[in-house]
């Protein structure tokens, strides 16, 4: 199944005010019209666009999550 739109939650506050804040989430909904949280991120190791995610499956959306972890853990 394809994402059709993506939502990403808000980002925490600045520190140290968003210091217990939670992270931004990734929400997907599908071709279908499911939804389904697929994985929260650190907003100061990658960032993400919703247009990345549009036509992507859940794995592929995994992959591209893991590929952008990758290359912040390598630089």
């Amino acid at each position: 199944m394809k994402i059709a739109n993506v939502t990403i939650t808000p980002m925490p506050r600045p520190m140290p005010e968003g210091m217990f804040d939670p992270m931004p989430e990734v929400i997907a909904t599908f071709g279908d019209g499911s939804s389904k949280s697929l994985f929260a991120f650190y907003p100061d190791e990658v960032s993400f666009r919703v247009s990345e995610f549009v036509g992507l499956t859940e794995e592929e959306a995994h992959s591209l999550f893991q590929q952008k972890d990758r290359s912040y853990l390598r630089s």
